[in-house]
């Protein structure tokens, strides 16, 4: 997924902006971006790498201006390695427009259709992030009917976008001369919330994909971005709003943002990120016990470093010892949203080492967030076994993924994933476990809606096969396998610049 920032400040924000990449850099490691607004003009920088590599000084330099936005890509299923396909994306008409996306379009294709048959625009590349970009330019040109923009006609704008759009998105677009808009697609799948901070010189507003890039930067968090709703910024510091979506659909948060994606010290949705993952690990605890005996088991350990919450519940909740076995090399990029089988492959064993001591002899339960290709799993089994463990368990603090997701997260096709076609016994026994347990998906989901009442449903396809957009069917997904594939025996990065 990718990570997604703007800024309408009183000073030069390409600073804060670089700062609030860094805090969402595990949103994505492929690309970074960023494009500033100054005079009338836009300054842009973007390029492949880590944001401390993408950035230097003449570049910063180059980059003026009290307004802009970023992003830290992570590419998915659909688009290219060319930095074409990094963001921020810019279009000239109407009025000059800087663009971010996190989430994924499951309509793009008609739409870049559609776009050039009927509204008359050129898209440049295959990245749906372009393609709803020119969708927002086109009827935000209608909507202001070529006359001066105003917040009532990004509403307008925005309420069209929502029409025409399908998928999981959240937006930041900086409008030349006029401010930032923010907007999430109607379910709320992927997030995006709005910051505040007091200055002498004025107020100044951040929206991000998570909090902690407010809170980490001094801003304060104000609330989450509503689904469907529509947030503008002018450059004159005021807030406008509006819910553009129509009325009845549920807000159904992604799943997965909550048992790997997101910071641990992030809140999203009004759910404490650290507190979900520690009850996510009260439920695998009670998994556990029906599963396992307990007696057998020496020691809990988590494979860092996401996983860590859950591990440290599931040991308190059975009253197991607890242990660190693994050490994790922080200079190793999160193996889960790197492309190619064989770079994740050859990463997990630069990213961890095992402390052999606490391994010897013992019977371990290993925890970890998810289980998705199985290559990570495998692999730190056999490391286990390797540092002298006995016996090897393993415990997924998230259900067995099944199905390919489609909204901006890198599992497209189902032959990829593990569980396919594998009943529970089948997996342990491809990843060298001697048993596994998985959360169940009622009590994962439940363990949010204990947080957060007013969180009744959630996207949850990867797990049940349900896509709560309802344009999703064999021939779509099949249509998806096949790209990817032809994608991968090309050699091209499998990437939709969904994900951001």
């Amino acid at each position: 997924m990718c990570g997604v920032v703007g800024v309408m400040g009183r000073s030069p924000v390409n600073q804060l902006i670089y700062d609030s990449l860094l805090l969402l850099q595990h949103r994505g490691q492929d690309a970074a971006g960023i494009a500033t607004a100054h005079d009338q003009f836009f300054s842009m920088h973007k390029a492949h790498g880590l944001v401390r590599d993408v950035f230097r000084t003449r570049n910063m330099r180059a980059l003026p201006g009290n307004s802009g936005i970023g992003q830290v890509r992570y590419p998915t299923a659909g688009s290219s390695a060319s930095v074409d396909e990094a963001q921020p994306f810019y279009v000239n008409a109407p009025f000059g427009i800087t663009f971010v996306h996190n989430g994924n379009l499951t309509n793009w294709r008609e739409l870049r259709e559609s776009l050039f048959k009927h509204d008359r625009r050129h898209i440049n590349t295959n990245s749906d992030s372009e393609v709803l970009l020119n969708v927002f330019a086109h009827e935000l040109q209608q909507a202001s009917d070529g006359g001066t923009l105003d917040s009532e006609a990004v509403f307008q704008a925005v309420r069209a976008v929502h029409r025409r759009a399908k998928g999981g998105y959240a937006v930041i677009a900086n409008i030349s001369s006029f401010g930032l808009v923010g907007f999430r697609d109607p379910y709320g799948i992927r997030p995006l919330c709005l910051g505040r901070r007091d200055t002498e010189a004025g107020v100044e507003w951040m929206l991000a994909s998570e909090s902690v890039a407010l809170t980490g930067t001094g801003f304060s968090l104000v609330r989450d971005v509503a689904p469907g709703e529509a947030v503008v910024v002018t450059e004159e510091g005021e807030l406008s709003h509006a819910l553009c979506a129509a009325p009845g659909l549920e807000h159904t948060p992604c799943v997965f943002e909550y048992v790997y994606f997101a910071r641990p010290d992030s809140i999203m949705d009004g759910v404490s990120i650290y507190d979900a993952r520690l009850h996510m690990g009260e439920c695998l605890a009670d998994r556990v016990a029906k599963t396992l005996r307990l007696g057998d088991v020496d020691v809990v350990m988590p494979i860092p470093d996401s996983s860590r919450p859950s591990a440290m519940q599931l040991a308190s909740h059975l009253g197991l010892n607890y242990r660190e076995g693994f050490i994790k090399n922080r200079y190793v990029g999160r193996t889960f949203i790197m492309p190619g089988q064989a770079v994740r492959k050859k990463s997990v064993q630069q990213k961890l080492s095992a402390i052999a001591r606490e391994f010897q002899g013992k019977n371990v339960l290993l925890v970890d967030d998810s289980i998705v290709r199985g290559t990570t799993s495998r692999e730190i089994v056999d490391m286990a076994r390797a540092a002298g463990a006995n016996k090897v368990f393993f415990a997924s603090a998230a259900p067995a993924v099944r199905y390919p997701n489609v909204y901006g997260i890198d599992m497209p096709t189902q032959a990829e994933l593990i569980a396919t076609g594998r009943d529970t016994d089948q997996i342990a026994h491809e990843i060298g476990a001697d048993d596994l347990v998985y959360q169940d998906l009622g009590d994962l989901e439940q363990s949010l809606r204990d947080l957060n009442p007013a969180l009744r449903a959630f996207e949850s396809s990867c797990f049940s096969g349900r896509y709560v957009t309802g344009d999703i069917d064999a021939a779509y997904l099949e249509r998806l396998s096949r790209t990817r594939g032809e994608s991968v025996r090309s050699g091209a990065m499998v990437a939709s610049a969904e994900e951001a």
